[in-house]
């Protein structure tokens, strides 16, 4: 038998890992006594372990005894019902006249994916998806995949979010055009429009008839407020009347990052343009998952569902916000006691999760070589990976790096 010439493969190229997940590889591969984790973006505890949160705790002993059925196929009901009162308001206008559609969805990620699908489904592929530059990683990939080509538009500056640039990108994009906004605690900049700001995005988003999708990532982690956090999404929504999309996952704001649970949510004008929306949003969800699962699902409706469960959770929310913020607000001193060279008022400035430090990628090589620190090479830090043991030594290693 003669030697097989050829492979079925031979048209498939190589694809370098993710560098955000292949960062936290190499940390766990180093076997360096002293070490610290500030690329993914998990929080921590002040020891730096994963942290269940009580309200999480109390929701698992609750359903413990469920049975592992499937779902429907837009997901459990409860949980639907639940998480899109939460995100848009249980009293506003568009819960109220049943205007939402909405499905399950595998955490933010499968919520953009669903949400890229069906607006593919609904525009076709002659739109522009626009993302922030700098954006979450995954946003070009996921609307890539899908179909749409994908444009950058210049998003902060070192003092804060350029809003010359945004505006001007929202006023030259051609009508229809789908842009994603960070709801709250950009990733990765930290630089959030205050509500006025907000208020001018709206306005053109509105006159130039344009879509948008909101990743909601982070809502109640930026000021421990959740309700707080959502305003973007409740001021397009409901005050100005928009049609827009809602990207949420409770990885964040409940710790659930392994359950993958989300919602992706459209508002539409009328009722009856919601209950087509939804049609399908169950078949996309039928020929790719077939049914979600339910385990997360159960979790976050148990803890929305009970009174006591989630005031725990609100307290929850701000406990980790707090902490984020103290950790924020050390480092700054650290940094600013040593005399580091650098603006460093950005770590107090930002919000969220992340920081972008400003350090040159060959700086974050040499913090990661020389004293294990490791960070993306944007110098985008997970502030959670900041606790009260590492935050000098982190200084200090900044400060020495900066200064070489």
């Amino acid at each position: 038998m003669g030697a097989i010439s050829f492979s079925f493969f031979d048209t498939v190229t190589y694809t370098p890992p993710d560098a955000i997940f292949e960062l936290t590889k190499t940390y766990n591969a180093d076997l360096a006594a002293r070490k610290v984790n500030l690329g993914q973006g998990t929080y921590k505890d002040e020891n730096g372990n994963p942290w269940i949160l009580p309200a999480v705790r109390a929701a698992k002993e609750k359903i413990k005894e469920s049975n592992h059925e499937y779902l429907p196929i837009l997901g459990l009901p409860s949980f639907r019902v639940l998480a899109t009162e939460l995100v848009f308001g249980k009293d506003s206008a568009v819960i109220q006249e049943k205007r939402v559609a909405s499905c399950q969805a595998l955490s933010g990620t499968g919520a953009l994916h669903v949400a890229g699908t069906m607006l593919m489904r609904a525009f076709g592929r002659d739109r522009t998806v626009y993302i922030t530059n700098p954006s979450w990683s995954n946003h070009r990939q996921v609307f890539e995949s899908v179909g749409f080509g994908v444009k950058e538009f210049n998003y902060s500056l070192s003092g804060g979010v350029d809003m010359q640039s945004f505006l001007q990108s929202l006023n030259e994009a051609a009508p229809k055009s789908i842009f994603v906004f960070h709801a709250s605690a950009h990733n990765p900049s930290g630089w959030d429009p205050s509500p006025e700001q907000w208020k001018q995005i709206g306005s053109i988003v509105k006159e130039r008839q344009l879509f948008p999708i909101f990743d909601a990532a982070y809502l109640g982690l930026t000021s421990g407020d959740y309700d707080r956090d959502a305003f973007a999404i409740r001021y397009f929504a409901e005050e100005i009347g928009l049609e827009i999309a809602v990207c949420l996952s409770f990885a964040k704001s409940m710790g659930l990052y392994g359950e993958r649970i989300g919602l992706c949510a459209f508002v539409s004008r009328t009722r009856t343009l919601a209950t087509a929306v939804e049609s399908t949003l169950a078949q996309l969800i039928r020929f790719e998952i077939s049914n979600p699962p339910a385990f997360g699902a159960r979790i976050v409706a148990a803890v929305l569902e009970d009174v006591d469960i989630d005031a725990e959770w609100r307290r929850n929310l701000a406990t980790m916000s707090s902490r984020i913020a103290e950790m924020r607000l050390q480092l700054y001193q650290e940094l600013t006691e040593l005399g580091t060279p650098g603006d460093w008022k950005r770590l107090m400035e930002q919000k969220g999760m992340f920081c972008i430090l400003g350090l040159t990628p060959d700086q974050v090589q040499h913090l990661q070589n020389e004293y294990h620190i490791y960070m993306a090479e944007s110098s985008r830090i997970s502030i959670p990976g900041l606790n009260r043991s590492n935050v000098r030594y982190v200084a200090e290693c900044i400060h020495q790096t900066v200064k070489r």
